[in-house]
Parts: C-alpha cells; sequence; structure tokens
C-alpha cells in the first residue's frame, strides 16, 4: 500500500475521535470551575481561553480564527470576557485545564508515550501558514507528564484539522456559516445565527469536497509517521475518548 494510502488512513481513522476528545475538556465540570474562579460563565471561558492563544486581540481577529461562530456573538462574549482576564493569560490557563483533565482521566490508558511521540511529530511537522488557531494552540508550553500532555496534544491535533478546515472550506466555495448550518443543524442558535444560514442546493456537495481537501491538507504533516506511528495516533485517540467520555 503506498505511503500516502497508509497516512491517509491515519488521517480519517482518527478524526472524529481527536475531535470529540480534543474537545472534551470545554465544558467540563473541573474547566467551568476555573473559570468562574476569573470570574467567567461557561461560554466566556471557553471563548477566551481557547482563542485567547492569539493574544489581547480584536473580535474580528478570534472570529476569523473560530470560524463557525457568528461575528455579532463572538464580539458580544469576547470582550465582556477580555474585561474580566488577560487573554494571553486566560489562554495559558485553559490549556492547563486540559492537562489537569488527562491527569485525572488518561493515567490508567496504555500506549501513550508511542502516542504522544506520533503525535508530537504530527505537530511539529505541521506547516502553520494560514492556520491561527492552530499556530497560537501549538506555541503554548505543554505538559511533561504523559496523561497531561496527550489530551493537549489531542487538543492541539483537533485545532490542525479545524483550521486546516476553515482554509478548505474557503478553497471549496462554501463559507463557514453555511458549513456550519450543515453539520451542526440544531445549534445555530446557539452559534449566534438568527435566522439560521441559508444553505444553498450545492452546499452538502462542497462540504463533502472540503471535508476530503481537508484531510489531503494534512498528509504532509501526518507523512512523518510511519505505520507503527500512525497506529498509535489511531489507536491511542480511541482510548483517550472512552477514557474522558
Amino acid at each position: 500500500m503506498p505511503a500516502d494510502d497508509n497516512t491517509l488512513e491515519t488521517i480519517e481513522g482518527s478524526k472524529d475521535t481527536v475531535g470529540a476528545s480534543g474537545a472534551s475538556f470545554y465544558f467540563h465540570p473541573a474547566t467551568l470551575a476555573k473559570g468562574k474562579e476569573f470570574g467567567l460563565d461557561g461560554f466566556r471561558w471557553y471563548v477566551l481561553g481557547r482563542g485567547g492563544v492569539l493574544g489581547n486581540v480584536e473580535a474580528p481577529v478570534v472570529q476569523s480564527a473560530f470560524g463557525y461562530f457568528s461575528a455579532g456573538l463572538i464580539d458580544k462574549i469576547w470582550n465582556s470576557a477580555k474585561e474580566k482576564m488577560d487573554p494571553r493569560e486566560a489562554g495559558t490557563a485553559y490549556m492547563q485545564c486540559c492537562a489537569d483533565l488527562g491527569r485525572s482521566k488518561l493515567a490508567d490508558v496504555e500506549g501513550l508515550d508511542a502516542y504522544n511521540e506520533a503525535a508530537s511529530a504530527v505537530i511539529a511537522a505541521a506547516d502553520p501558514a494560514g492556520l491561527a488557531l492552530f499556530a497560537g494552540i501549538a506555541a503554548e508550553e505543554r505538559a511533561t507528564d504523559a496523561p497531561g500532555l496527550a489530551l493537549q496534544n489531542t487538543a492541539i491535533l483537533r485545532e490542525l484539522r479545524g483550521s486546516a478546515h476553515l482554509v478548505a472550506l474557503l478553497a471549496s466555495g462554501l463559507d463557514a456559516a453555511q458549513a456550519h448550518a450543515i453539520k451542526r443543524p440544531d445549534d445555530v442558535a446557539t452559534f449566534g445565527y438568527d435566522p439560521a444560514p441559508v444553505i444553498s442546493a450545492d452546499g452538502p456537495a462542497k462540504h463533502e469536497a472540503a471535508e476530503a481537501l481537508t484531510s489531503q491538507m494534512l498528509i504532509p504533516a501526518y507523512s512523518v509517521l510511519d505505520s507503527s506511528g500512525g497506529n498509535a495516533i489511531v489507536d491511542g485517540a480511541v482510548s483517550i475518548l472512552a477514557a474522558v467520555s
């Protein structure tokens, strides 16, 4: 089997588990409790913590990196949240919440060292050009213990695909608002859209094309892995998701 096929299997075989487990700390009770210490409700803590790796920027910068959220919602939440806490400090503290959840949930998971080695190699090999949110979170200092690092690496891999997907959507001729309505039709109001975005007749086909293009865009980063490294990513992501679910 050609190397690119192996690489694509790793990417496709881990995208859903990485996506779910990488977001597992966002609204976990322990993460929410930390946000309350800073006077932030769950949504403001999520936006400021996740976006804080970008720095003390204006709301449109955050919205451009998040993509799926409406500009008006991000403007309201980001600006009110950063009145409570410096964004860069929030970004660092949010990543600490990720590590803390990893320590509490992944201590007994096998294969974390191999997973971390493979994930770290992919992250280091990824070209950050055009992938602002990935570049920001990847620049954060990471944990030195295997469980904490594993969940942080998973969150970073999640942002790698998410950032690449925004580029792929635009290249496929689909705006982020329509993409959100296609992927999460029951959550359009939560993401700030009222009324819901109108989906064009060819929207679903463009969204499918963007998903495929996203995976293709990640091949250079994931191609640094051999078959054992690819298996470590796929199997590790499954084990991590099972432990944090």
